[in-house]
């Protein structure tokens, strides 16, 4: 496992042979939904050995429609994700869409993620870079995955090698995304760990409602793939109730069907590395 992660989940128990996990609702709903999720998958993670990274991002910038919900407010939200942090001693991600985004969300998060839309903005990824934090760069659905050499180049000439990239799926169509498995291997030729997003290679975007569509019944194809063809780690949005979720429900992974899922892929995990 890369120096960084090491140092990312030195407070946890784990087998390091193991994939890692980043997953959590969508957005910051509410403290008491956070801190459900947080303690739900934390304690899953650990019966499996699974590093464990929580997620949610605490302002979505990216919404089809101007009465989405956004947030909570960020430094509220910000808050929140911090007590997490203590209260379970994990690590936590959370995107960030400006570059004068970046040094304030890094005083509270341990890893930035850039959006896939925004992969290639340069300021965006050099101001990431420059607070010294764990970088995630999420593919664009538009590029293929040798392509991404160049967001991890402007991350390093930033003087930051704490790079990670993440497969999303790639632009089908109007109203869909299909994934090619070929950019797991391609990204790691970068000299990164390669994540899977599992949930969000699920949309099924620009529907005319305003409301992004998703395929949830096939979270455990999408995620038994990604392990078989060498992902380091797995991106999964969960929630109690994705029905009443205020973001990206539609892909969602119900948090009770979570352990399951989990327990299967450490299977698949055993079974590629022998």
């Amino acid at each position: 496992m890369e120096k960084f992660l090491t140092q990312l989940f030195a407070g946890q128990h784990y087998n390091e042979k193991n994939f890692f996990l980043l997953a959590g609702p969508c957005v910051v709903e509410s403290e008491e939904l956070v801190m459900e999720v947080a303690e739900k998958v934390a304690g899953i993670c650990k019966k499996f050995d699974i590093p464990y990274i929580f997620k949610a991002s605490y302002r979505k910038a990216n919404r089809t429609s101007a009465s989405s919900f956004t947030g909570l407010g960020d430094q509220k939200a910000l808050e929140i994700l911090q007590k997490v942090k203590e209260k379970y001693s994990l690590p936590v991600v959370s995107d960030i869409h400006a570059h004068d985004e970046a040094a304030l969300a890094a005083a509270y998060v341990d890893v930035l993620q850039i959006p896939a839309f925004l992969c290639r903005q340069t300021d965006l990824l050099v101001a990431a870079a420059q607070t010294g934090k764990v970088v995630n760069v999420k593919k664009g659905q538009f590029l293929s995955g040798p392509a991404m050499k160049f967001a991890v180049e402007k991350i390093k000439q930033a003087g930051n090698n704490k790079v990670m990239l993440t497969e999303r799926g790639t632009t089908f169509g109007y109203q869909d995304l299909v994934v090619d498995y070929r950019n797991i291997p391609w990204m790691k030729e970068h000299g990164t760990p390669v994540i899977m997003d599992v949930t969000h290679s699920l949309q099924q975007p620009n529907q005319t409602s305003g409301v992004t569509g998703g395929n949830p019944q096939l979270i455990s194809t999408i995620a038994k793939a990604a392990i078989a063809t060498g992902a380091d780690g797995l991106f999964i949005e969960t929630h109690p109730n994705p029905a009443v979720a205020k973001s990206d429900g539609a892909n969602m992974l119900k948090l009770d069907l979570l352990e399951n899922l989990l327990e299967q892929l450490v299977k698949i995990r055993k079974a590629v590395a022998e």
